[in-house]
């Protein structure tokens, strides 16, 4: 594969996520002309080539001419879009699918032939540079390519290259992930309310606790159960919050959910 600035590279799909990855191609190295957008909505195309000076193309030029195809489409859409694309497609690109829970073989079998094909699966803070991805590659995918993907998804936020068969547990962690936490804030918030403190301190405060408690875990080089620890002194008030998500078996209630979502996950497969 040529180096990041000299690729051709199709953006198929240019909702909130596609909009994430056009920004860390670009953080990669990828010149913004480099870039095609296909996507139905003028307004949009529009939108995003005056923000990050990128080009817009006709669906089957764009995989034509394109060293890297990226596939940002909803699963139910795969299919079709699969089919019209596999007369057109350079055989040699890498193809690279956030749809969740469409196999490798599956996208292979959908274009008919063999193709370098990584599949990922991101999560929404992929559109502050931020996100969490886990990727796992097919067969063919050369060393560049491989170096490649993971520049890419780490100008998007952090990655970790896994067995496909770890892909639908990828979606349980960091993919529905954020809804988990979003889920916690909100009942945070509504704890505080219950408690007397007005619905907007009780967000102000719900959300730089959050936010704060992040940053020192991700700085501080301390473990989360280190900093949990440091944070509960004996029979404290903290203690008897912990003790109450204990006897709420609030470990067991998340691994059941997270298996809800795996599960699920492996449905839409």
């Amino acid at each position: 594969m040529p180096m990041a600035n000299q690729q051709k590279v199709a953006v198929i799909g240019a909702g909130v996520m596609g909009e994430a990855l056009i920004a860390a191609l670009i953080r990669s190295g990828v010149a913004g002309p480099s870039i095609a957008i296909v996507e139905k909505r003028e307004d949009r195309c529009n939108e995003l080539i005056a923000r990050y000076g990128i080009t817009q193309s006709p669906l089957s030029e764009a995989v034509a001419g394109s060293d890297l195809i990226l596939l940002v489409v909803k699963p139910q859409d795969m299919q079709a879009l699969l089919s019209e694309i596999a007369p057109a497609i350079n055989k040699s690109a890498l193809v690279m699918s956030f749809a969740a829970g469409k196999t490798i073989s599956f996208i292979a079998n959908g274009l008919g032939h063999s193709q370098p094909i990584v599949r990922i699966m991101p999560n929404t803070p992929t559109s502050v540079g931020l996100g969490a991805a886990g990727y796992s590659f097919g067969q063919g995918v050369s060393g560049d390519q491989k170096a490649f993907v993971a520049s890419l998804l780490s100008a998007a936020g952090v990655a970790v290259e896994v067995d496909e068969s770890l892909q639908d547990a990828i979606t349980a962690t960091s993919g529905s992930g954020p809804a988990y936490f979003f889920a916690f804030v909100e009942a945070m918030i509504e704890g505080s309310v219950a408690l007397g403190i007005s619905r907007s301190d009780a967000t102000t405060l719900t959300i730089q606790t959050i936010v704060g408690s992040a940053a020192l875990l991700q700085n501080s080089g301390d473990s989360p159960t280190t900093l949990r620890e440091k944070v509960t002194s004996p029979n404290g008030t903290t203690a008897a919050a912990l003790a109450s998500f204990s006897e709420d078996h609030l470990t067991e209630i998340v691994a059941r959910a997270m298996k809800a979502a795996r599960d699920r996950s492996q449905e839409l497969a």
